[in-house]
């Protein structure tokens, strides 16, 4: 399909459309003036931000729940809830003690054992948590505010763990909310950060509503992405889902929202002539597109058949048909590190350069057994860049000769679908769509890459090499050998395939003039945010 047949397909009423003329929500005068309206990247279909790895509820999960630490704009990993930590000199011993004056949004007093439970659900979800617990002793509270974490063998990365930004985040709940089980979603959404989750006005595929709370804490540091003082100005913010692009760029110039976290790109040119609107880059380590592929099931167990996806994809032909023909807004990525990172390395990476082999790959295919099987290939469609992607993705699979079972479904399906583990014909999957932030892929603590098989994130890689040198850069203890460690990373995880990187790519925001306080990032940082109405 050519590009701009996509987007016209896409946007329903095509681009010029979008300047105005078309039907937009209704939202109240009354709530205009004291909420602020966001339309999302995707619907906030399932909120639980430990039992699913979206990063839709990991922002909603952001703005409700606070964490232990916080990443900061400058990668640095900053106390957010604790007031204070110690390490032994041996460093097997950490003790925690948190912050006074924290509660939750029922009144309660945030307690150490809040903490403890917490950490404990959030462990049995997160790869880099399972490695902790793995050389775990004793995860304790001592008093009221302090907990003690003891370890067999020294684990230097602790605090980048707790604060990271990749999902799921170390968010702190209730002790009886975290008390369920991991894996089945939480009813109750008592948060202990600056907004209150109003249940009673979700409604799912429409609209999440958030309100702040006046008893939050934000610590006295100004804010800088997830760490500092999360101060809210706005009284509500609402996320408005739209699937219609150009229903959301009418609604954006007439004032009916106030900010677009993914506008797209085609769009953009027409929104800069608007006066009242605001277009930028949204961060500058921009984003990777990914498609996750199904280690547990033929033909994608086999390695060979993973690696005839990476010897036949295009990155290129991917990142354009989302971003178009500017190459300032992408780049190939022969790898699992962000370009221009601290660790980016193309070691390994040749399978992702030079001309595509196809014949190759075609043979790699019937090596591994593949026999013309349906591919259950999942791509949502309220979402732009995986529309396109997914185009892309149903033709290479045709020229590899495979039959393809597409899935057309939205996002939500595909966060619910992707955690099956039943076979593809049943219900289950052989790839999907999806794409992450740049920051994510900066360490190597990415879901994407970890290899502990039905511990590991959707997809359920297994490869002993790429976790073992997952371990040897967690040791490292200096940046020579956090760097070859890196290299080496890449090197097996692109061997064994992981999964295959589509590329890098710089996205928007679009907001309008009456909003103040916006500032880059990876994800809708709302604090300090304004309406000057």
């Amino acid at each position: 399909m050519h590009r701009r047949a996509f987007l016209k397909s896409f946007t329903g009423a095509g681009i010029v459309a979008a300047s105005g003329g078309l039907a937009t929500p209704a939202i109240s005068q009354r709530a205009a003036a004291r909420a602020v309206r966001l339309v999302p990247h995707a619907d906030l279909a399932n909120f639980d931000p430990i039992w699913t790895s979206s990063y839709i509820a990991r922002n909603a999960g952001l703005l409700v729940w606070d964490t232990l630490y916080g990443v900061d704009a400058n990668f640095k990993i900053q106390r957010q809830m604790v007031e204070a930590e110690e390490v032994s000199s041996d460093g097997l011993t950490w003790n925690f003690r948190l912050r006074e004056g924290l509660k939750f949004h029922d009144g309660d007093p945030v307690t150490a054992k809040d903490a403890v439970v917490s950490i404990n659900r959030w462990a049995a979800r997160d790869t880099i948590g399972q490695s902790i617990k793995a050389v775990e002793q004793e995860l304790v509270a001592v008093d009221d505010r302090s907990f003690r974490w003891v370890l067999r063998k020294p684990y230097p990365r602790m605090l980048l763990a707790l604060g990271k930004i990749s999902t799921p985040c170390c968010f702190i709940m209730p002790a009886r909310i975290a008390a369920t089980d991991p894996f089945k979603q939480i009813n109750e959404y008592i948060g202990s950060g600056p907004m209150r989750f109003v249940r009673s006005d979700w409604v799912p595929g429409a609209k999440s509503v958030f309100e702040r709370f006046a008893d939050y804490v934000p610590r006295a540091e100004d804010a800088s992405w997830m760490a500092g003082g999360k101060r809210i100005v706005a009284d509500r913010i609402e996320w408005i889902t739209m699937s219609d692009a150009a229903t959301v760029a009418a609604a954006l110039q007439n004032r009916e929202v106030d900010w677009w976290e993914l506008p797209l790109p085609d769009l953009v040119p027409m929104l800069r002539k608007n006066r009242n609107v605001v277009v930028d880059i949204q961060d500058r380590y921009g984003n990777i597109g990914v498609l996750a592929l199904n280690h547990l099931f033929p033909p994608f167990n086999d390695p060979r058949a993973r690696r005839a996806i990476l010897m036949a994809l295009n990155q290129e032909e991917y990142m354009r048909s989302y971003v178009g023909d500017d190459p300032a807004m992408r780049k190939p990525m022969p790898g699992y590190f962000t370009p221009g990172s601290l660790y980016y390395t193309e070691q390994g990476g040749e399978i992702l350069k030079g001309p595509r082999n196809l014949d190759e790959a075609r043979r790699l295919l019937a090596e591994s057994g593949y026999n013309g099987e349906p591919i259950v290939c999942l791509a949502a469609q309220d979402l732009a860049n995986h529309k396109a992607w997914g185009d892309v993705t149903a033709d290479l699979l045709k020229q590899l000769g495979m039959t393809v079972d597409f899935a057309a479904v939205d996002w939500g399906t595909v966060v619910a679908r992707r955690s099956q583990k039943n076979p593809p014909a049943k219900g289950g999957w052989h790839m999907y769509h999806t794409s992450v932030y740049g920051v994510d892929w900066i360490y190597p603590t990415s879901p994407f890459i970890q290899a502990a098989g039905l511990a590991a994130i959707d997809g359920w890689a297994k490869s002993p090499k790429v976790e073992a040198e997952i371990a040897n850069w967690f040791a490292a203890d200096n940046l020579e050998d956090e760097r070859s460690a890196a290299g080496r990373i890449n090197e097996a995880a692109l061997n064994e395939v992981m999964c295959a990187p589509l590329g890098w790519y710089l996205r928007y925001y679009a907001w309008t003039k009456e909003l103040a306080g916006v500032t880059q990032g990876p994800l809708p940082f709302f604090w300090g945010v304004s309406k000057t109405v």
